[in-house]
């Protein structure tokens, strides 16, 4: 077979560091924008964004040629160093060190994008600590809580 094809569906999650509430409603689109950019030019496609003034959720067909560690590393570092020329608001932004990734399968897109765009409501009821945690256990992914939170 001459083609390399995969479907490879992540649910990407990370927050600020010390869960700081930097994401303003004015910056959120077109940082998502910018992130959708940074994906793009690693090969991948962002397909769903949203976030809150703390985190954000990233539903990402990830790319057959990068590893998922590469792929965050390069959102991670671009976006953060693009938020500092924003405006002086943002000269101590910095994103956590860790972060949660997850597969999902194809058949769960529709639900994940519902649950991202929803964010803002779900936020008035939830923690990030708490939904990370859900998430985790929703994934199966054990953790240490000691090295989950910077």
């Amino acid at each position: 077979m001459p083609q390399s094809l995969a479907q490879i569906l992540v649910h990407l999650v990370f927050s600020t560091k010390n869960r700081e509430p930097f994401l303003s409603e004015t910056i959120r689109d077109e940082l998502h924008a910018y992130i959708g950019g940074i994906v793009e030019n690693q090969g991948g496609t962002l397909l769903k964004t949203g976030s809150v003034s703390d985190h954000i959720h990233l539903l990402i067909a990830h790319p057959r040629v990068c590893s998922p560690s590469d792929l965050v590393q390069e959102i991670k570092i671009s976006s953060s160093k693009w938020l500092k020329t924003k405006s002086a608001e943002f000269a101590r932004f910095h994103w956590q060190s860790g972060y949660g990734m997850f597969s999902i399968r194809p058949i769960q897109r529709g639900a994940l994008e519902q649950y991202i765009a929803t964010q803002a409501e779900h936020h008035r009821k939830v923690s990030f600590q708490e939904e990370y945690r859900r998430l985790l256990d929703k994934y199966g992914v054990s953790s240490d809580e000691r090295y989950v939170w910077d």
